[in-house]
């Protein structure tokens, strides 16, 4: 896979995840002392002005404005409500990654790295469509929720030129060898029957490590929030400093030696979904969390060959009261369940109905799928329509073309291409980022000193 496909196709799983958030996120906006019963607006502590300035880097202003708002993409994205007091420990991690992410931008445009306005478009549709969004559904769900939608394109420009920078960077460096890949392969034979781990994490970097009780007590709310049911993938992409950041905190299937041994001692007793405590590495803090476990060279899993038609709503279904389209709808589905008997005649029927959702949705794992999705393809003959499934969006109709046993454990050159190249990009990363660390110019006003304080 190559590094361009990576970013346009991974790098946003976190914040475009907003776009499937249901309607009640919007009311998960941070409470204000004004907002509770009994307190008068003049008792409420007055709001800092939004154009009031809280760091200068290299001369770049950042602003109250920056921060807030990317404070209340996080509140969005999550879905949960987020009290005054955690709000107010996070602004000074938020603090942090606007840092961060305007000395990515400088270099950026150091290096005369243009990020078309194609690019990003491109990447939101092609998100927009793998999940069965309608056409400009994510900018019209940020705007019902009053988030900027430049809040949104910033953050994935500084992804997607990072990136870049990174190309150039690593120079012939980025290239990945058939002998490293046969040597990595070589490896792996000489760990089978060892452990390896599906992990994601968040790393939370420690500039000074006298001196870590910020990041600390940072780690720990994060880890609260996730305790409570939001998203990691989103968390990730919000907070991470990891490279891994651009596929929402996703570091794949990982073998014990390319772990700190700090983060092996936790993992090996972890169950599956859990999240851990703060694990304390060279540089920061790591937040993990293990998605499955297997041993090396063996782990059998069934791939399902999909396709789909997906007869649109023209409005959302009210279940009580559905409108004649969507009642003619169900009853094209339902003929088309009957009539419908091979792949390519399904494929065409959701061609001709405008390819709303995409006709292949990929080889599936059936074992890692939904348990409510599973339960629909497992019993499911090949070439035969599933039942029609209804949401509010429109109806789906699934067909498996085909089954196949495969060693999940048993990695294709492909995937250890990735693999080297991910190491080696996130590697890349954390070094340039000393570097502009390093040389930059950065002046924290009173009012960014106040909330580290």
């Amino acid at each position: 896979m190559s590094m361009t496909y990576r970013t346009a196709s991974t790098a946003l799983v976190a914040v475009l995840a907003l776009a499937s958030m249901p309607a009640m996120a919007r009311h998960a906006q941070t409470a204000t002392p004004a907002n509770k019963p009994g307190k008068t607006q003049s008792e409420a502590p007055k709001a800092p002005p939004e154009d009031q300035i809280i760091a200068v880097i290299n001369g770049q202003i950042l602003t109250q404005r920056d921060v807030n708002n990317r404070a209340k993409l996080f509140v969005l994205s999550t879905g949960l409500p987020v009290s005054p007091d955690v709000m107010a420990r996070m602004r000074v991690q938020i603090i942090h990654q606007l840092v961060e992410e305007r000395l990515k931008t400088q270099e950026i445009l150091k290096r005369h790295i243009n990020i078309e306005p194609e690019q990003i478009a491109a990447a939101i549709s092609n998100i927009e469509s793998r999940n069965g969004m309608p056409k400009n559904a994510l900018r019209n769900r940020l705007a019902s929720d009053g988030v900027s939608l430049t809040t949104l394109i910033d953050q994935i420009r500084v992804q997607i030129g990072w990136m870049q920078v990174l190309r150039e960077e690593m120079g012939g460096a980025g290239r990945i060898t058939a002998t490293q890949i046969t040597q990595r392969e070589q490896a792996l034979q000489s760990e089978q029957g060892r452990a390896q781990y599906m992990m994601s994490e968040i790393f939370v970097p420690v500039p000074d490590p006298r001196h870590d009780e910020t990041e600390l007590a940072f780690t720990k709310t994060i880890i609260n929030q996730l305790r409570e049911g939001a998203p990691f993938p989103i968390v990730a992409a919000q907070f991470s400093q990891a490279q891994s950041a651009l596929d929402g905190g996703s570091m794949g299937w990982v073998q014990e030696d390319n772990l700190d041994p700090q983060v092996v001692n936790v993992v090996r007793q972890m169950p599956i979904g859990a999240i851990s405590n703060p694990i304390q590495v060279a540089g920061g803090f790591i937040i993990a969390t293990v998605q499955a476990k297997r041993v090396v060279g063996k782990q059998m899993g069934t791939m399902v060959a999909l396709r789909q038609a997906f007869f649109p709503f023209d409005t959302p279904l009210n279940p009580q009261n559905p409108t004649d389209q969507q009642k003619a709808a169900l009853q094209r589905a339902s003929a088309a369940e009957q009539s419908i008997h091979s792949c390519e005649a399904l494929e065409a029927l959701n061609k001709s109905l405008g390819e709303k959702r995409p006709s292949d949705p990929g080889t599936q794992v059936l074992e890692r799928l939904a348990p409510q999705m599973r339960s629909i393809l497992e019993p499911l003959p090949a070439n035969h329509v599933s039942r029609p499934l209804v949401s509010t969006d429109g109806i789906a109709l699934l067909m498996v073309c085909s089954r196949q046993q495969k060693n999940l454990a048993q990695q294709t050159p492909s995937e250890i291409a990735d693999q080297l190249m991910n190491e080696r990009v996130e590697q890349a990363s954390r070094q340039l980022q000393r570097d502009l660390q390093r040389r930059a110019v950065i002046e924290m006003r009173p009012a960014a000193k106040a909330v580290f304080n």
